[in-house]
């Protein structure tokens, strides 16, 4: 059954505000899935906490995550690309990496926002719409809808009045204490933040980066990894149906099942990538201490697994040794033991710290 007063091509002022009726969004088939959820996640948390440097998987886990969400959006960039942009300095970057790296940026200045301050806000939403387009402008001015010439898919709320109503809303809704699963207020925020849609550009990425700061606010996540793009892209057309769904005919079971499953889903799947990263830390802390010959240090260890490429310069600033010299010296040892391979990019070397390269490789 259509919803009533939604026609595609017409501004969908009359988007119903949150929350929605609870019995459509708390349903069995719900419970079930959302304990799944629940359940990884929490092993996930637990895990993450045993990794000595946040950036360890910050810089790793983080960087796919964006590439991934741009993906959804036809911005392609590669993993390789990517993560030897974030280490050269010498380096040209293309369009769709540098919107890559941006996104990065916008989550981890959200992620430090929202430590102090708890809750969304416009101020907060709008910055991280503005760094991930790189756009100086706040909430669209103008009416836009999704769909081409052939076909108008939807029309969100009018600019003004309505698109500031249900943006309030929308904030009040998030940030207030209920009793609806944070699992589930995420899955039906995600919606409605995409309905409302009320940005210029960028809905999308703004969009998916509410979800995982959502989870760290409610603290169901301490650092902001989770790789839910890479989900949402395999199943991209559920996800643009279901969404549908929400729309034409209230049907907000499904939506919610398929969000909290990419929760699941993509939580074992960053459960594995943690594991393999910290297993392989371990591995080289011990390979390094009994066949470094005097290189070693857990500060040297850690600095190699903060990203997958290294320089000498990055050991200098980390003080780890005092000259430039020494710091080659300690890399090419490394590189000699196999744990780092150079990579040329034009006359700059970079060391890829090969095994955790391939763990990162692997989608």
């Amino acid at each position: 059954m259509t919803t009533m007063n939604f026609r595609n091509d017409k501004p969908y002022n009359d988007l119903p505000l949150l929350p929605p009726d609870a019995s459509k969004c708390e349903t069995l088939k719900i419970y079930k899935e959302l304990a799944e959820a629940r359940a990884v996640l929490a092993e996930l948390k637990g895990r993450v906490s045993v990794i000595p440097d946040p950036l360890m998987l910050i810089n790793t886990l983080l960087l796919q995550e964006a590439k991934d969400s741009l993906i959804i959006e036809n911005i392609i960039t590669s993993n390789d690309t990517l993560f030897r942009a974030f280490s050269s300095s010498t380096m040209k970057i293309d369009g769709p990496t540098k919107e890559a790296l941006r996104y990065r940026e916008a989550v981890l200045h959200a992620y430090n926002q929202m430590k102090t301050n708890k809750t969304f806000n416009d101020q907060l939403i709008v910055n991280i719409f503005k760094k991930v387009t790189n756009l100086d402008e706040s909430y669209r001015e103008a009416q836009v809808y999704i769909g081409n010439q052939l076909r108008v898919a939807y029309t969100p709320p009018e600019a003004g009045k309505p698109l500031k109503q249900k943006m309030k809303n929308w904030m009040d809704f998030s940030n207030s204490l209920n009793t609806l699963d944070p699992l589930i207020k995420m899955a039906v925020l995600h919606y409605q933040f995409e309905s409302i849609h009320p940005f210029p550009d960028g809905n999308g990425r703004t969009g998916r980066i509410l979800n995982v700061l959502f989870l760290s606010k409610t603290g169901l996540l301490d650092l902001p990894i989770l790789y839910l793009s890479k989900f949402i892209l395999e199943f991209k057309s559920e996800y643009y149906r279901l969404f549908t769904e929400v729309t034409e005919s209230g049907n907000w079971e499904d939506w919610i099942l398929y969000m909290l499953k990419a929760v699941k889903e993509t939580a074992k799947f960053t459960l594995n990538k943690v594991n393999a990263i910290y297993e392989l830390y371990i591995k080289t802390i011990e390979l390094v201490r009994t066949e470094g010959e005097g290189i070693y240090s857990h500060e040297l260890i850690e600095l190699i697994f903060k990203q997958p490429y290294c320089k000498i310069s990055f050991v200098q600033n980390a003080n780890i040794v005092s000259s430039r010299n020494t710091a080659g010296k300690y890399l090419n040892k490394l590189v000699d033991m196999g744990v780092l391979k150079i990579e040329k990019e034009g006359k700059e070397n970079l060391y890829q710290n090969v095994e955790l390269y391939n763990i990162l490789a692997v989608g």
